[in-house]
């Protein structure tokens, strides 16, 4: 993803958002807080101030470039959005974010919907987890 993505997004194409998309990119199926960005783009020695990353990743999500998602008790963090479909696993001592699909749940959410006389249009799933 690149400057094309930026462009068809509606966007105009600067140093930082190009630099924050391609970060996310090599980094796809992980999420990030915006000071956990900030410092990560601090140590790849790009200067980008935290302002800027939330106003980038505020556009980004507006475009449809990233989700944001606000777990319980976490700050919000944001992932490339790449259109394929994908529930989550919160660990709730460390805060990661694990992700996950599972065909057979999803066809279990479909049917469970039947049953009740609808039909299923979209879900999020977030599963609240600890290690044994």
């Amino acid at each position: 993803m690149g400057k094309k993505e930026i462009k068809d997004a509606g966007l105009k194409v600067t140093l930082p958002r190009l630099q924050i998309l391609e970060f996310l990119t090599n980094n796809k199926g992980k999420h990030f807080a915006a000071e956990d960005l900030y410092d990560e783009m601090k140590s790849a020695d790009h200067d980008i101030g935290l302002a800027t990353i939330y106003r980038v990743l505020n556009q980004f999500e507006t475009a449809g470039l990233v989700c944001k998602h606000q777990f319980e008790n976490t700050q919000a963090v944001y992932e490339l959005d790449t259109g394929e479909h994908h529930d989550h696993m919160v660990d709730v001592n460390t805060g990661k974010v694990i992700e996950f699909f599972d065909s057979e749940l999803e066809n279990l959410q479909v049917q469970i919907a039947e049953n009740h006389g609808f039909e299923l249009i979209d879900h999020k799933m977030v599963l609240y987890v600890k290690k044994k």
